[in-house]
């Protein structure tokens, strides 16, 4: 672990030296909003861009992918055989990912790599992405990061931690990823590493001090999972949901998807697309029967398996950073904070 500083009129050098390595990604303004994006050759990340929209999950699991082809040209050998298709394998780097969203890989890397199942695509995504982030030193008012086990310097995740200094970053190399990615860009003038500790030090906590959030998840574990389903409370906490899904897509953490088959003239594609737990097609069964078929079904397997389910397989902690998006965009203003403690203090009556 090494300090460097980099001077901000030498960060977009930097940044255009590094694509002859990376494939690039960073904060970018749209019509939408701020996303995480490629960003073209002529293009910077938005580095003092508030939240994005969306994470940078799709850097991974993209919102759509293509991940086997055939031919149905029976007079080919091949015809009907499902086949990889070809993948970009292209090192890139996310620049100015939030601590949080870093947190967030971590926590979907417990799904999609693990001792029973490894997902070769996405793992395939993983090992060739750096994550550059960078210290939030204004958190939002639905940022409540501190209190889910991340925090607005957390450093899990990353391979690069920087902070903004004003005329210049002051960036922690974690990782071995981490310092290619430096040295890609020729960024070499190394700092004090005492002083600098100190000063992220300084950073963190003035920046956790402006986090007010009052969610505990303490005696989540100690909870059984039956007593939690049959609590009294999901017909209040579903009452307001449109089923609209806005919340599993903006979530970091959400990783379902569906696998859709296509055809045109004689090409077969199996594609990979983004699923929510939060549509009624989700768990519809081709003989018609759905296990999830009401709208307070759907609503309490989102909450369920984001701070129950995954906290009792994995012991990680519960499935959520803090990030506050699905807060932020809910249309009805179902806040998971709210259900969070709520099922934390619950208590039977039996």
């Amino acid at each position: 672990m090494n300090f460097i500083t980099i001077d901000k009129k030498d960060w977009a050098p930097g940044v255009d030296q590094s694509r002859k390595t990376y494939r690039v990604y960073g904060p970018v303004e749209d019509k939408n909003g701020c996303q995480i994006k490629p960003l073209a050759p002529d293009m910077q990340p938005k580095m003092d861009a508030p939240v994005t929209v969306m994470s940078a999950k799709s850097v991974l699991f993209p919102q759509t992918e293509k991940i086997l082809t055939a031919t149905l040209d029976e007079s080919k050998e091949d015809h009907h055989v499902m086949k990889p298709v070809e993948t970009d394998d292209m090192p890139r780097v996310v620049l100015g990912i939030r601590p949080y969203d870093a947190k967030a890989v971590h926590l979907v890397k417990l799904n999609f790599d693990n001792p029973d199942y490894k997902d070769p695509y996405w793992c395939a995504a993983y090992d060739a992405t750096t994550f550059v982030g960078l210290g939030v030193t204004r958190p939002g008012p639905c940022d409540f990061s501190t209190a889910v086990g991340s925090g607005p310097f957390s450093e899990e995740g990353l391979d690069v931690l920087m902070a903004d200094m004003d005329d210049k970053y002051l960036a922690k190399i974690l990782t071995e990823k981490g310092e290619k990615w430096a040295a890609a860009c020729g960024f070499a003038t190394a700092a004090d590493p005492k002083e600098s500790q100190v000063l992220f030090d300084v950073l963190k906590k003035e920046a956790e001090k402006q986090i007010q959030a009052d969610v505990n998840t303490d005696k989540l574990a100690q909870k059984t999972i039956l007593d939690l389903y049959d609590a009294p409370f999901w017909d209040e906490v579903a009452f307001s949901c449109i089923n609209c899904g806005t919340c599993t897509y903006v979530c970091p953490t959400c990783w379902c998807f569906d696998i859709q088959d296509e055809t045109r003239h004689n090409t077969a594609v199996r594609f990979r697309n983004w699923d929510t737990c939060m549509s009624s097609l989700f768990t519809h069964h081709a003989s018609g029967h759905n296990p999830r078929g009401t709208k307070v079904q759907r609503v309490r397997q989102r909450f369920m398996h984001k701070l129950k389910y995954f906290l009792d397989k994995y012991d990680q902690g519960i499935m959520c950073v803090g990030c506050g998006r699905c807060v932020a965009s809910c249309p009805v203003n179902i806040d998971i904070r709210e259900v969070c403690n709520r099922m934390n203090d619950y208590e039977t009556t039996k």
